[in-house]
């Protein structure tokens, strides 16, 4: 199926590894220019170059703290200079610290909102002065099955990503009329980074071995086994595209039937 994204420019936010990482590669395999977003350099430039080599894409890697507003703004002014108008736009960033509630202070509370919400609100504003022009753009957001069930001990995701996600569909009429479409993907239980170290201080914390912890996780999901990474990154690819052109305001779980919830 041809997507329609070739020579697209996309910017995929914290795609240094993980579920980000496979969406830069999902895309640049769709035929999009593609730049790279990441706090780390030299982790960063390892994934760019990955990317190149297994695509033959254009990718451009920027270093970016999306905390840091000025940072967002000079990474998209880098792509409109290197690669041209951002057309397709990822929403991502590391997930907020776990940890007892009792334990959140109120610096806590305003980082996790400046790197999870407010990122979004930044990113999304610098992107479609352009989209608007065009009358075509595209934006999804990585999220967290968290939105629709709340996750034991990630008090700061639970409280802002719902907050988050009311947000992209109070937009998503106004940005219809322009066709560009805005969309979030709810990961379930992926073997990322940042889901071992949530399993790994839950597991010192009550004493289990980790392996073990892995392995009831995972009989808990109904298809029996973890998330690969391309897989959200695809169902992304299909909703930057043509394809997926009358789609807009959707939450879209991708977690193999884990989330129990109706809606």
């Amino acid at each position: 199926m041809d997507l329609g994204l070739k020579d697209k420019v996309a910017l995929v936010a914290a795609s240094s590894k993980g579920l980000g990482k496979a969406t830069a590669l999902s895309l640049a395999g769709e035929g999009c220019r593609v730049t790279m977003c990441a706090r780390g350099t030299d982790v960063l430039a390892e994934a760019a170059e990955e990317v190149r080599q297994a695509t033959g894409a254009k990718v451009l890697e920027v270093v970016c703290d999306v905390t840091d507003g000025a940072a967002i703004t000079a990474a998209f002014e880098k792509t409109e200079q290197e690669l041209g108008n951002v057309d397709v736009l990822v929403v991502n960033a590391g997930g907020p610290k776990a940890g007892a509630f009792d334990d959140l202070t109120d610096d806590d509370w305003m980082e996790a909102y400046q790197l999870t919400h407010l990122s979004a609100v930044r990113m999304i504003r610098r992107a479609l002065p352009h989209m608007r022009a065009a009358k075509w753009g595209r934006i999804v957001a990585i999220e967290s099955s968290s939105v629709k069930q709340p996750v034991m001990n990630l008090h700061l995701s639970n409280g802002i990503r719902a907050g988050l996600v009311g947000y992209f569909k109070s937009i998503s009429d106004e940005l219809a009329k322009d066709n560009i479409t805005i969309n979030t993907v709810l990961p379930g239980l992926y073997l990322t980074d940042r889901i071992l170290d949530n399993q790994k201080a839950i597991a010192e914390r009550t004493g289990e071995a980790l392996a073990d912890r892995l392995e009831m996780i995972k009989n808990n999901i109904p298809m029996g086994r973890f998330g690969e990474p391309r897989e959200l990154a695809d169902m992304i690819s299909f909703l930057a595209s043509e394809r997926g052109s009358y789609v807009t305001g959707a939450v879209i779980q991708v977690d193999g039937g884990t989330t129990r919830g109706n809606f």
